[in-house]
């Protein structure tokens, strides 16, 4: 069963990426981060679809997660919202209705809303996007699975914190969320002060995971990231301004380190959730 992390606020969950090299099936996953000590588990589209064409149930899942003492914040999906054409947006959606119902029917109440379809084109105005997002943030009310603007570092359209921000703001509603990550916010050059604008309610999920020192936002990838601890990140400062602004969320270990995936998933799930929560710890008594 899921274990307690340390004593505060934040709790810890396990996006399946971080194990997603050793393909295991996401009914596996579930019993490994329970075994692991995680309170939630972040899994992606992708994993369901293939949970249920191997002739399995999202119903028998969703007993699996709450009957492992677990719970899923979010997910993982790719739906075009952002793209200026009507006719790829409207599929988006349809895309993001199907999404959503899988999420919904595991437990999940959010989902990742990233720029799929617009990271290589630059120039969609955030009032238009915002606009865009309201249509999507209402169907997924509809649905009862929220969508979190994600921010993408590598990506020319919302590559910023700030971007993403204006994006919920211009939104007008009050169940507008973001979804950070400490690789994103130093790929795409946002000051992690940034966040203090935030209401932790307004994070629900926060993107866990380190980088090396020796290599620049401009080198740096998604398969570069390491164990929380192990690198540069300024973790100290993320974690406590997290804290100070009130998130009581989820710290989502999300990795796609491939000399992680050439191991055995238990060890790795068990080794991010150790450093996770030592960094955790070491944050929040600083």
């Amino acid at each position: 069963m899921a274990s307690d992390a340390p004593s505060s606020a934040f709790k810890i969950s396990l996006n399946t990426s971080t194990i997603m090299g050793q393909k295991v099936p996401i009914a596996e996953e579930v019993k490994i981060a329970a075994e692991a000590g995680y309170q939630a588990i972040e899994p992606w589209i992708r994993e369901l679809d293939a949970h249920v064409e191997a002739g399995h149930s999202l119903t028998d899942l969703r007993k699996q997660i709450a009957d492992a003492g677990l719970v899923v914040p979010s997910a993982i999906g790719f739906f075009e919202w952002v793209v200026d054409d009507p006719a790829a947006r409207k599929k988006g959606l349809e895309e993001a209705r199907r999404s959503m119902e899988l999420v919904r029917k595991i437990g999940g109440n959010r989902i990742a809303a990233p720029a799929v379809g617009a990271t290589d084109v630059s120039g969609i105005s955030l009032q238009a996007i915002g606009d865009r997002y309201l249509d999507v943030l209402k169907l997924g009310r509809e649905i009862g699975v929220i969508p979190e603007i994600e921010v993408w570092g590598f990506s020319k359209t919302l590559t910023r914190l700030a971007d993403a921000c204006y994006v919920a703001i211009s939104a007008g509603e009050k169940d507008a969320c973001v979804l950070a990550d400490v690789y994103h916010l130093y790929k795409g050059g946002s000051a992690p002060g940034g966040l203090n604008l935030l209401r932790g309610e307004n994070l629900p999920v926060f993107h866990m995971n380190d980088y090396p020192g020796h290599l620049s936002p401009e080198k740096i990838n998604d398969a570069d990231r390491v164990y929380p601890g192990d690198g540069v990140a300024p973790l100290g400062e993320i974690l406590r301004t997290l804290r100070q602004i009130g998130f009581n969320g989820y710290l989502s270990l999300e990795l796609f380190n491939k000399e992680y995936w050439a191991q055995d998933p238990r060890l790795v799930a068990k080794t991010g959730f150790e450093k996770t929560k030592a960094a955790l710890a070491a944050a929040l008594k600083a």
